[in-house]
């Protein structure tokens, strides 16, 4: 089982030719949504008094949400963002944690026993307190955005230290290390302690960090992007999902492995945003996930 701990959010997103408002999303969403294609997932979160009935069921048909928790006197996290025209720099125009704010998660008697955790891009205060609340997991994987790194840069550092891996983006990289150089960058992520940082470059795709191994691994080609919304929280999703099901033992010292998952990860973020919010990955079946991978694995050439 994999526990997911992370935002739920309602989002606004604008984009030249379209705005959708108030639609399901949040890190922990897409994540979730993702993985659960692969292994079972519990998610842990908070919504509001705000939350849409129709939403909470999407959640309860893909995962266990025992730990998402609803909180009457406050509103969802909501947050509204403007893509410019080549869908690849947003621009962020409102942040609203409120539920998320001061949230002190509880971790269900079920969930304890997880040997997977994936921290999404939580306060990530509270991601390492909940740390703390498994028995004895074997995996851990966070993320991180701009807007911690900007208002709790040690937190996220100490978050860091106490994974296994950290996947992060190429422009969060840069700003967490304080660094332009992105191979130098993921080695500095890995002196935190991690066994392997992953930095995602968007359509451009990832550059792998494990061991003394660079490995740089191209974005899939996709014809049609509609909503960049969530790709990367799909990505890791998909890649825990499929790392995890795969794996036998040592997860984290099968760089072959590893690799494939990446590979199963990019595949899942191309599906998250070729449609607005999660339809891409409600609608997409475990047939057309595979056809894509194999597509890739040949233009791969491996």
């Amino acid at each position: 089982m994999l526990t997911v701990f992370g935002s739920i959010a309602l989002d606004t997103t604008r984009t030249p030719f379209e705005t959708k408002e108030r639609i399901l999303g949040g890190a922990a969403t897409y994540a979730s949504m993702a993985a659960s294609f692969f292994v079972p997932v519990s998610l842990i979160g908070a919504i509001g008094n705000d939350f849409p009935n129709k939403y909470y069921t999407q959640l309860g048909n893909k995962m266990d949400i025992k730990g998402l928790k609803r909180f009457n006197d406050k509103k969802t996290f909501f947050y509204d963002s403007t893509f410019d025209f080549d869908l690849s720099h947003r621009t962020t125009n409102i942040t609203e944690l409120n539920v998320i704010e001061n949230f002190e998660p509880i971790v269900p008697v079920e969930y304890k026993n997880s040997k997977s955790i994936y921290l999404a891009n939580n306060d990530p205060e509270q991601n390492i307190k909940i740390i703390d609340s498994f028995n004895s997991p074997e995996l851990i994987v966070c993320d991180t955005i701009e807007y911690w790194i900007q208002n709790k840069k040690n937190s996220v550092i100490s978050m860091i230290e106490k994974t296994n891996g950290v996947v992060i983006n190429d422009q969060e990289a840069r700003l967490l290390c304080n660094n332009s150089n992105l191979v130098k960058c993921g080695k500095q992520l890995l002196s935190y302690g991690p066994n392997f940082a992953i930095i995602k470059k968007g359509e451009h795709g990832v550059l792998l960090f494990i061991g003394e191994e660079v490995v740089p691994i191209p974005g899939y080609p996709l014809e049609s992007v509609t909503d960049p919304t969530g790709a990367g929280d799909s990505f890791a999703g998909g890649f825990m999902g499929y790392l995890i099901s795969k794996s036998k033992n040592h997860l984290i010292e099968d760089l072959a492995l590893i690799k494939e998952s990446i590979l199963m990860g990019s595949v899942m973020g191309t599906f998250a945003i070729e449609e607005f919010g999660i339809d891409g990955l409600m609608r997409v079946t475990s047939e057309n996930i595979l056809d894509r991978y194999d597509k890739y694995k040949k233009m791969l050439h491996v």
